[in-house]
């Protein structure tokens, strides 16, 4: 019997994957950090994308940790956009998970080599359009562990909204359609518990965005 086939990445190679990190209140406070008067910006590659349903497959004895995030795609190009530029070049909306590998992000101060693990960030189900949600007025972001609620932000307590990190990535960089920026992450991860918490093989990580869906991935540590 053949395995079922996987859901596809609802957008499969963006040109550009852009993070926002520190972009929730109480995320902020969680890890003892400053409120930014700039966004705090990190880039994966399309390749550390996978579809709903998938594993995340990583060494056994690292670090993980869960991330639920709001992710925009961009439906239109735009270069140094002004705030309502970038709004009208939102293409949709989808729910992603920046799943971190915490003692490689915690080596350095850079964090790019605990975010871009090949293969760990799942995205997805689908992509809305702009006109089905309004995270400006707020949209829940979900995240449990099996079963058990971790995360639950809404993102009109975000530090910089959709739009406004739009036109500031656009002022440095070209955004084309189909590539997507991850908005950031609302407080409990398992960074922050006491003690730290961190993913282990087996676990169920299920995030959502009532109005997007629900992605369900589990760990496997090996």
């Amino acid at each position: 019997m053949e395995p079922a086939e996987l859901p596809h990445i609802p957008v499969p190679r963006p040109g550009k994957v852009i993070c926002c990190g520190l972009n929730y209140g109480d995320h902020i406070a969680e890890l003892g950090r400053e409120r930014p008067a700039h966004p705090t910006l990190f880039a994966k590659y399309a390749d550390t994308l996978l579809p709903d349903g998938a594993d995340i497959v990583l060494p056994a004895g690292t670090q993980v940790d869960w991330e639920a995030e709001l992710t925009v795609v961009v439906g239109s190009e735009i270069r140094n956009a002004t705030r309502d530029e970038a709004e009208r070049a939102i293409g949709g909306y989808t729910v992603a998970n920046d799943i971190s590998v915490r003692d490689w992000q915690n080596r350095t101060l850079q964090w790019f080599q605990g975010k871009a693990w090949d293969a760990t960030t799942p995205i997805g189900p689908v992509v809305v359009s702009p006109d089905e949600i309004d995270p400006v007025a707020g949209v829940e972001v979900i995240c449990r562990v099996n079963g058990v609620e971790r995360q639950h932000g809404n993102t009109e307590t975000l530090v910089f909204d959709c739009p406004t990190l739009l036109a500031y990535i656009s002022t440095f960089t070209v955004l084309r359609p189909g590539d997507i920026v991850l908005t950031g992450t609302p407080g409990g991860v398992g960074m922050g518990m006491t003690p730290p918490t961190y993913l282990a093989d087996g676990d169920v990580v299920e995030t959502e965005i009532p109005g997007i869906g629900v992605l369900t991935n589990t760990v496997r540590l090996s």
